[in-house]
């Protein structure tokens, strides 16, 4: 599709990039303000939001030119380090009412890799939350978000298409039921303290489990949410040395490479050859190398592998998701109707917005 400005959305996902892909494109918080810093100047860029998660990192945004997104695309490339050969082939755009229906589907859960999980309208809104921080939303994009919340609300509301296991926690302990028939003699260890950690942890406990630990880089960290979750605490650079001791190791920190090797899960299963070991690695990157699926006795299941799994419910749900895409699609008409006005023509000053027009009322 040619671009020609207005409203945009560029970026890669779990359609078009693999884990592998995925691990590179993943923006920490420094590499944003990094980022930041080299398009904040862009001409013709007037307003964009990110969305980075552990399945897409995309654009959102408005410009005034396909040379203004183009731009975007040429310093995201760059700040990564990816080759643009690699990168182009993952990218995909789309203007207008395209990348609106396509913003509304990924808040409704539409998009993601595990139909109707919840999580993602929690990132749609944080990374709005940080654009405004920026002060790079105006009135389309302030517009654009707060319409594409009541639609997700809608959505979940209006339909059944979070019925069923659609997240990671859950499929995760059903694997675990699999592989040990029973979770209250399971010892799990959860590396990372974040809230995808905390969630399947909680998932874990709600199914039987009794035996948790939490390591994490941060002690403190690990210590307040072991004793959220009644756990033990554990400090993260023990944890390697200590896999014998578990069942099932949660991985979910946010390290920048991998934190478990090949060699140290090796001699973990000299210590304990006849019990399985169960890797659930949620990071992205992963915390996990892949080698170790490899070893004797161990499993070792990642995102992309988990949401293979969850994909068998789509089925049971197609009518369901037909209905929600119906409401994305008639919100989405409507919404463009009144938003396509605004995209259009550059506002005085070019990039630069009032206080007024970035937080506009209602």
């Amino acid at each position: 599709m040619s671009i020609t400005g207005g409203f945009f959305h560029l970026g890669a996902s779990h359609h078009t990039a693999p884990l592998a892909l995925r691990e590179k494109l993943a923006l920490t918080p420094e590499k944003t303000a990094a980022l930041g810093a080299r398009i904040g100047a862009l001409s013709g860029l007037r307003e964009w939001a990110v969305l980075s998660t552990c399945n897409r990192v995309e654009f959102y945004g408005v410009a005034e030119s396909s040379a203004a997104i183009d731009c975007l695309r040429a310093e995201f490339c760059a700040l990564l380090e990816c080759p643009s050969a690699e990168l182009n082939a993952a990218i995909r755009q789309t203007s207008g009412l395209d990348a609106l229906r396509h913003l509304l589907g990924v808040a409704s859960g539409l998009d993601s890799q595990m139909l109707g999980e919840t999580e993602i309208f929690g990132q749609v809104k944080e990374a709005y939350a940080q654009a405004q921080h920026r002060g790079t939303t105006g009135p389309v994009l302030n517009r654009i978000f707060q319409k594409t919340f009541q639609t997700a609300k809608l959505v979940r509301t209006h339909t059944a298409i979070t019925e069923g296991q659609v997240s990671v926690a859950n499929v995760a302990v059903d694997l675990a039921l699999k592989i040990f028939g029973e979770l209250r003699a399971a010892r799990v260890l959860l590396l990372g303290a974040g809230e995808i950690g905390e969630k399947t942890a909680r998932a874990f406990q709600s199914r039987g489990a009794e035996a948790l630990t939490v390591a994490s880089r941060r002690l403190e960290r690990a210590m307040e949410l072991a004793q959220a979750l009644a756990a033990s605490a554990l400090p993260f650079e023990h944890a390697p040395g200590r896999l014998a001791e578990f069942d099932i190791v949660v991985c979910a920190t946010a390290a920048p490479g991998v934190v478990l090797a090949p060699e140290a899960v090796a001699a973990t299963m000299r210590r304990r050859p006849a019990r399985p070991l169960f890797f659930i690695d949620l990071a992205l990157p992963r915390d996990v190398d892949p080698a170790v699926a490899g070893l004797p006795n161990v499993f070792l299941y990642n995102l992309d592998d988990l949401a293979k799994i969850a994909e068998e419910n789509r089925t049971a749900r197609a009518a369901e998701v037909a209905r929600a895409q119906a409401l994305v699609a008639e919100r989405a008409g409507a919404l463009w109707r009144r938003m396509e006005p605004l995209c259009g023509g550059a506002p005085a000053g070019g990039t630069r917005w009032t206080e007024a027009a970035r937080h506009p009322a209602g």
